[in-house]
């Protein structure tokens, strides 16, 4: 997929010597020619943005005090009922684990999200990386040009590098489907390698005596690696035009569908850490309508998703993690609608190392007890997706001021690993 003439990428690189080294990979095909356990493993985050209630997805309790008009319906995964807007889900439940009792210290949506995210709570001192960006950085990807870490959707608390480094800092696309979001020159290749070269002359003149000062702002890495992606036939990996109508409309055509979409193909290219959200969760009021609308979005996406991954042999060596910062309270406010609650929420885990096929947890039917049984606590679950995945959850690095700090601050949980055998 070539949008120039010529090949400034390359031209660049010959004509700025200046900033931090950047190697061209070779180009590889989106299979890669590798399936099942032999690709790299990957891991799709599927953030649900606002905190959705376990009682209207993965927890409903038809028929009691705490469940109002949510109805229940059976699944393929052995003892567990969920929402009866989810029935595409239903059907291939078998697939996930299923766990009802995540348990967070944090009820506020930007420091919940922050840490279901990283596994850390927030520190005013120090920011942690997303789970998606500490994968980018230990599992290499050869031969790729496209970003190592994508997010796909709007997102109102955006996953970021932390102290890994801004390198590692996901690449937002706000509107899945396309080819890329300004990538495309308006020029032709004569004006855009002059263009360069003006920059480069540009560049050098201001670095003359600022160097380390220029080498902070990231700059040069940030033009050259927008220059590889322009002219990567990789880029292709964004955009959905190519692929069949049925598989299109099995999706969804929303922006979460075409997210889920891309999702498929990036981690297909080779991409290491993928996060599509579906904002629209935070539901104080009209709370059982908010979620109908929301079901409509997340059932056939994600389902989709599980079925591409499993029938092109990715799920093996993709794990999947669906989950919001936090879930919904037992109670039903007046205005129908329900509020935070950290203290025993659901999500599903599925792929690469995780778990399949099983229930976690239990949360009370009458919504009197707080804890669940058998509590998840999200520092072990960011753990636990690490190390399903193989990263060494436990690893220090140093922050740039020398601090040092785990990878994960939890420990895995064996029940909701695969078994080894």
């Amino acid at each position: 997929m070539r949008h120039l003439t010529m090949h400034p990428r390359r031209t660049w690189c010959r004509i700025a010597p200046l900033g931090l080294s950047f190697a061209l990979p070779a180009l590889t095909s989106r299979s890669g020619g590798l399936r099942g356990s032999e690709r790299p493993t990957a891991l799709v985050a599927i953030w649900l943005a606002g905190g959705p209630s376990q009682l209207e997805t993965f927890d409903p309790h038809p028929g009691t005090s705490i469940g109002g008009p949510t109805q229940a319906i059976d699944t393929r995964l052995p003892g567990a009922r969920i929402a009866a807007d989810y029935p595409r889900l239903a059907e291939c439940l078998d697939r996930f684990t299923l766990v009802r009792s995540l348990v967070s210290r944090e009820g506020d949506h930007e420091r919940g999200a922050h840490t279901i995210r990283t596994g850390y709570r927030p520190d005013p001192l120090l920011r942690h990386p997303a789970l998606g960006a500490v994968v980018a950085h230990e599992l290499p990807a050869e031969g790729l040009e496209l970003p190592r870490f994508v997010s796909l959707g709007d997102d109102p608390f955006p996953s970021r590098g932390g102290y890994l480094g801004a390198t590692l800092d996901p690449y937002r696309v706000t509107v899945p489907g396309l080819a890329g979001q300004n990538l495309v020159p308006h020029v032709g290749g004569d004006r855009q390698l002059r263009r360069l070269e003006a920059v480069d002359q540009l560049s050098r003149s201001f670095a003359f005596g600022r160097g380390a000062a220029v080498l902070g702002t990231l700059d040069d890495h940030t033009r050259r690696a927008a220059l590889t992606l322009m002219e990567s036939d990789q880029l292709s990996a964004f955009a959905i035009a190519d692929e069949p109508e049925s598989v299109r409309t099995a999706y969804g055509d929303t922006p979460f569908g075409r997210g889920c979409l891309v999702a498929r193909r990036l981690v297909e290219t080779g991409v290491r850490s993928v996060e599509v959200t579906l904002p629209g969760f935070d539901t104080h009021a009209a709370n059982f309508s908010g979620h109908t609308s929301q079901a409509a979005l997340l059932d056939p996406a994600l389902a989709a998703l599980v079925h591409d991954l499993e029938t092109r042999d990715l799920l093996d060596s993709t794990a999947v993690i669906v989950v919001g910062e936090f879930g919904r309270t037992p109670s039903i406010n007046p205005l129908d609608g329900r509020d935070h609650w950290p203290h025993g929420f659901s999500c599903l885990l599925t792929g690469a190392g995780l778990a399949r096929g099983r229930l976690v947890g239990a949360t009370d039917p009458r919504g009197e007890a707080r804890q669940p049984s058998d509590p998840i606590d999200v520092a072990d679950l960011a753990a636990t997706v690490l190390a399903a995945v193989g990263v060494e959850w436990a690893r220090e690095v140093a922050t740039p001021i020398g601090r040092p700090m785990k990878l994960a601050p939890g420990r895995p949980v064996p029940r909701l690993l695969a078994d080894r055998g």
